[in-house]
């Protein structure tokens, strides 16, 4: 009879624990979130990859590359990576109809789901993603979702041209090149990589409407 007794008050006492761990539960969830905002407020440009098909060892492989090339390979919940979404400054259109030729034509899927990583780059926007496209073409994984840069929202075609773009490197040793000859040759080399970067933000602006 005396257990019988006790009982309700055991009950209780486990009732506030599970309180307890739901809260500390619910005080990582806003701690890895406030984390991944933190981060994207650092970055200079955002991909979101499907990297579903990349054995472990190649994760760990790709992930050196991209901190290599000054960002950072991201793995985390979906449902976490949307809620940080809603506190930085890059934000996901609302009216679908604006994007429906390109969903269509499966170049964007704003949508996260199934195995995400996101790609943070820190330094050079373009180089981690260029790191993706590397992969992508070796491996067939991971593939671009969709993207960030400028605050503008990028298709999977838009990524992958960005990804085509000279390293900075490469670009000072095509402007320390072209001193020996006329202007004109500098010219024309920085032109057409503005005009492939003017290009994809111009494909973005009329995405975003």
């Amino acid at each position: 009879m005396s257990s019988f007794f006790r009982a309700p008050k055991d009950l209780s006492v486990q009732k506030q624990m599970m309180k307890k761990q739901q809260k500390s539960a619910r005080e990582i969830k806003e701690e890895k979130v406030a984390a991944i905002v933190e981060k994207v407020g650092r970055a200079k440009s955002l991909t979101f990859t499907d990297y579903h098909g990349l054995a472990a060892v190649q994760i760990a492989k790709l992930r050196a590359k991209i901190k290599e090339a000054g960002g950072e390979f991201l793995v985390e919940k979906n449902t976490l990576f949307s809620r940080a979404l809603q506190d930085t400054k890059y934000k996901i259109p609302a009216s679908p109809a604006r994007f429906a030729e390109s969903r269509q034509a499966g170049r964007l899927n704003t949508k996260l789901t199934g195995p995400t990583a996101a790609i943070l780059a820190y330094e050079d926007e373009i180089s981690p993603i260029r790191e993706i496209a590397a992969s992508y073409k070796e491996l067939g994984f991971p593939t671009f979702k969709f993207g960030f840069l400028e605050k503008n929202l990028l298709d999977a075609t838009q990524l992958e041209k960005l990804s085509k773009l000279p390293p900075k490197d490469q670009l000072r040793a095509q402007f320390v090149g072209s001193l020996a000859y006329p202007i004109y040759g500098f010219v024309n080399i920085l032109s057409a990589n503005i005009r492939n970067l003017v290009s994809v933000l111009d494909q973005a602006s009329k995405l975003t409407g």
